[in-house]
């Protein structure tokens, strides 16, 4: 067998250990790092044939890790199928604040704030527009409908990493255009 192949029979032998010590050190919680490896290993076999042999297999399944140690805290971190936008409002000391933190709590709106609310709903619509389809599709189907990264990955057959990339530059796009558009 040659030194850089893949031999999952042996991997929890190998690095089941090494990759739990990595994983508690980052998730601080036993249940949540055995799962976050479980996933490693399972997406280490679903993705063998990706396997072009040039790191060795260790340092492979550390990189998948390391992406499933992030899908984890993304998860944890988004507002749960919310859209995530920061945008630096007018009038406001900070460096920015999440989109979300500013929608108005609908119990005690008044006719003017529902307004403004629906008129914001509407700018969000006409800037989400503006984005290339694919880009507002995969926005869209992961911050609004709460579909999960692994989904839309074989839908569209991107990785977890250009998926990010994606959310990313259409958060961005989304600020600019609001900030331009509504504020």
């Amino acid at each position: 067998m040659q030194e850089n192949s893949l031999n999952p029979e042996k991997w929890v032998d190998r690095y089941a250990d090494y990759l739990f010590n990595y994983t508690i050190v980052r998730v601080n919680d036993r249940e949540v790092a055995n799962d976050i490896v479980s996933e490693t290993f399972l997406a280490g076999l679903n993705s063998m044939k990706n396997f072009k042999g040039e790191a060795s297999e260790r340092t492979w399944l550390i990189s998948i890790l390391k992406r499933k140690i992030i899908d984890y805290y993304r998860k944890n971190n988004s507002a749960k199928g919310q859209a995530e936008v920061k945008m630096h409002f007018p009038n406001s000391d900070d460096e920015g604040e999440w989109l979300e933190e500013k929608v108005a709590d609908l119990s005690d709106m008044t006719a003017e704030d529902q307004m403004e609310n629906r008129e914001l709903g509407l700018a969000i619509l006409e800037c989400l527009d503006q984005l290339n389809e694919k880009q507002a599709t995969i926005f869209k189907m992961k911050t609004i409908e709460g579909i999960d990264t692994e989904t839309i990955c074989n839908e569209f057959d991107i990785t977890p990493s250009n998926l990010w990339v994606i959310i990313h530059r259409a958060r961005t796009s989304l600020a600019k255009c609001l900030e331009k558009n509504w504020f």
